[in-house]
């Protein structure tokens, strides 16, 4: 593995992306997640559960209030912020851990950011909300640009592409150039191919094959973790039977190349990540 190095720059803080692979936990604070829903919906256990990710190896605390899961119905900026807002806060409490808001509304990330989040993490790509590019601008935080097929609505409908890689890794490049141009400066992007986001079980493979071309342009997240196309490779229903296959594309991932891992298993993951980073480096 040759991972190129970036600066990563979030708000005041710099992260140091190449030299190993990040962990990023998820935090879904909402009653219908795919694999989560409901899990995390009292306050209390929600920063509970942030701070134990912190211990086990998570660089990255990504707290959502709105499933986009395949089919999931929309909240209001309201609700949104109700479910995420305080939890940051708490969270900003207990420790310094980079925080990422995983939103499309600029309302919402308005307010996480106040609250002490670090990041954007947008996974409609800066284009749901035409003021989110504005609120990123201005706050200097750091920014995750994603690519989606459709919306959480629509995107499984029989999504179709003739090159997946080529087209998502040209619309990526399309949304850094919109970011960069409204004022977004280059060094806080990270991009994520959007793995299972309108695309079908062989376009996530595709995708997850063609890492270390997108890893050469900007710094690349993967959100794999206990995902669909886990459970028609291995014929597990259950998301949270899928540890296994996830710890297997979170290996192959960081070999190929990727900076950041989106995931529910922290401990299991950072393990992983620190196995495989020592074999490609030789750095104990």
């Amino acid at each position: 593995m040759a991972r190129k190095k970036y600066d990563w720059h979030c708000g005041n803080r710099t992260v140091h992306l190449g030299e190993k692979t990040r962990v990023m936990g998820i935090l879904n604070v909402t009653p219908d997640s795919f694999s989560d829903g409901g899990h995390f919906a009292d306050p209390e256990i929600a920063v509970q559960h942030a701070l134990q990710m912190v211990e086990d190896g998570a660089a990255i605390i990504d707290i959502g209030g709105e499933s986009t899961r395949p089919g999931a119905e929309p909240v209001s900026v309201k609700e949104e912020i109700r479910r995420t807002v305080p939890i940051i806060e708490k969270i900003r409490e207990h420790t310094e851990v980079l925080i990422s808001i995983d939103t499309m509304k600029s309302e919402t990330a308005f307010h996480a950011l106040e609250a002490g989040a670090d990041i954007i993490n947008d996974v409609s790509g800066f284009e749901a909300d035409d003021q989110m590019v504005n609120v990123a601008a201005a706050s200097e935080a750091g920014v995750i640009l994603m690519h989606m097929k459709g919306t959480p609505q629509t995107m499984q409908q029989n999504p179709s592409y003739e090159d997946a890689v080529t087209e998502v890794f040209q619309y990526l490049e399309k949304r850094i150039t919109f970011a960069v141009s409204r004022g977004v400066v280059r060094e806080r992007i990270v991009v994520d191919p959007g793995i299972g986001f309108g695309k079908t079980l062989e376009h996530n493979l595709q995708l997850l094959r063609g890492i270390p071309d997108l890893e050469k342009t900007a710094p690349v997240l993967i959100g794999a973790s206990r995902k669909s196309m886990i459970g028609k490779l291995l014929e597990r229903e259950d998301p949270s039977s899928r540890l296994a296959g996830s710890l297997g594309i979170a290996g192959w991932s960081a070999v190929s190349g990727a900076h950041i891992l989106r995931v529910h298993d922290v401990l299991d993951t950072c393990d992983v990540c620190r196995i495989v980073d020592t074999l490609c480096t030789g750095d104990l």
